[in-house]
């Protein structure tokens, strides 16, 4: 996932130079995909996780130890934001036709390996605990953010290919195409989604996990 964020970021960058297109604006809309942020987001925790493991196999620890629970929670919400890329852009955005600067191979590891490795994980990856179900809450708060951050920068960005007066990421936030009851329709959706999800990979987890004992008062 990092090698496919890395070689799309080359091409995206390299190609707005090449075209004389601004290469900061094309930068941060780059980073404004929630695919690229959740990917990164994903793989930064993994790393973690496998640094972890590697650390308590040097110290002959037994390595398959439950997660720790900033990291569990970490996973149960990289995990959904992956699950939940893949299946918007299978099922809304497969079909459009794709940029000059995107990499074909990228493209599939970042919407469809990447995820369905991430779901491998929650069904079968070792080390799970159990988290409580209020932590499957706190999955939504990125998604906000980002919608937030997204409908209120989207207007004031020129796009760098086509030079409309706006750029949104995706054409399902777009309100100049569909109106914003669209738009509106689509966040509830996915966000009813993304939760429903988080306390489905929460229930998974709690079903598959560990249950760690309380520590009793001295």
């Amino acid at each position: 996932m990092v090698v496919a964020v890395v070689a799309q970021f080359v091409s995206s960058a390299s190609g707005a130079a090449a075209a004389g297109r601004d290469v900061a604006t094309t930068v941060a809309n780059f980073f404004s995909f929630f695919t690229i942020l959740s990917n990164v987001s994903a793989a930064v925790v993994l790393l973690l996780l496998a640094m972890r493991h590697l650390r308590r196999r040097r110290s002959l620890r037994d390595p398959a130890e439950v997660d720790p629970p900033a990291l569990a929670a970490a996973l149960a919400y990289v995990s959904t934001y992956m699950i939940v890329t893949g299946v918007v852009y299978n099922l809304l955005l497969r079909g459009l036709p794709l940029q000059p600067e995107t990499v074909g191979w990228s493209n599939e590891i970042l919407h469809v390996w990447g995820p369905l490795f991430l779901l491998l994980d929650v069904l079968f990856g070792a080390g799970r605990r159990r988290l409580p179900w209020a932590a499957a809450l706190g999955a939504a708060v990125f998604p906000i953010a980002w919608i937030v951050y997204t409908l209120l920068r989207a207007p004031l960005i020129t796009n760098p290919t086509t030079g409309a007066p706006y750029w949104y990421p995706y054409p399902f936030l777009d309100p100049n195409t569909g109106g914003w009851s669209s738009v509106v329709v689509y966040i509830v959706v996915i966000a009813i989604g993304i939760v429903a999800l988080a306390f489905g990979i929460v229930a998974i987890g709690r079903a598959r996990g560990i249950r760690m004992p309380r520590t009793l008062p001295a």
